[in-house]
């Protein structure tokens, strides 16, 4: 049986592992691919043993991630696809530069160690050198790959409602940008989504169907405030104490295509 039980509040993509979150009006989702322009890039913390010709997941610890360097929220950054260009807006001003180029990468690179450097007492930019990673497209590869925390990763859904029942019980407003999910869900009970797992959610009246696939395991990324840069809250912790478990959210993968955008409705059959 087929049941609307919630809607899309809004579509989030991450070009580059960790870093800015990006606001999207509409999506182009895609069977079996991951959601568009999402973790395209992630930046190397030394050699990682990230292998190009077989990519496969590896720990997030390995990247300039807000979950080792809560720093990385300092910069306040877009991606232009059509341009390939990633700007960078921090203390130091607005910056571009050529994702196309390798020069331009570089540039991008030394930048962020820059900012690194300044704020984050363990980081060594002559013995932790940054590398631009770019995600192989299936073309080159014969593989689909993004820089995810999870191999199934491939479209992420936040349900607004578990996240306010957690910041109710702890008295403080989560921002739901600490989560970095790509699709927030609104009319939901909290934690509803978790009981999903095995089904399949279609999103409007004729848009994309997926199957979801597990709950999402929260890390410590989700301690740092998107807005200071600072850790201020243990988010693992609050979920552990007052639910047993650190999930919030689900992964599910495209099984049919279609466009999905805010106000679509949430089928479960």
């Amino acid at each position: 049986m087929t049941r609307a039980t919630g809607i899309i509040d809004a579509l989030w993509r991450h070009p580059i592992k960790g870093f800015t979150p990006e606001a999207v009006a509409e999506a182009l989702l895609c069977p079996d691919e991951f959601f568009p322009h999402d973790r395209l890039y992630a930046f190397e913390v030394g050699p990682s043993g990230f292998d190009f010709d077989a990519p496969k997941t590896i720990s997030k610890m390995k990247f300039a991630v807000l979950a080792r360097f809560p720093a990385v929220a300092r910069m306040q950054t877009r991606y232009d696809e059509v341009s390939e260009t990633f700007e960078i807006s921090d203390g130091r001003g607005k910056h571009a530069f050529d994702l196309t180029s390798p020069a331009g990468r570089h540039a991008l690179a030394r930048h962020v160690e820059t900012v690194l450097s300044e704020h984050e007492a363990e980081y060594d930019p002559v013995r932790q050198p940054l590398t631009l990673l770019r995600s192989p497209s299936f073309e080159e590869v014969r593989s689909h790959f993004r820089f995810t925390d999870s191999g199934k990763g491939f479209v992420s859904f936040l349900n607004l409602n578990s996240l306010r029942d957690v910041g109710q019980r702890i008295g403080i407003e989560l921002d739901p940008l600490r989560l970095r999910a790509n699709i927030w869900m609104e009319d939901l009970e909290a934690f509803e989504d978790h009981d999903w797992v095995g089904r399949h959610i279609r999103l409007g009246e004729e848009g994309p169907e997926l199957e979801v696939l597990k709950p999402i395991v929260r890390c410590v990324a989700t301690h740092v405030n998107p807005e200071t840069a600072l850790r201020d809250i243990d988010l693992c912790m609050a979920l552990w104490d007052h639910y047993g478990h650190r999930d919030c959210g689900i992964y599910a993968r495209v099984v049919k295509g279609g466009e999905v955008r805010p106000g679509n409705t949430i089928s479960v059959f």
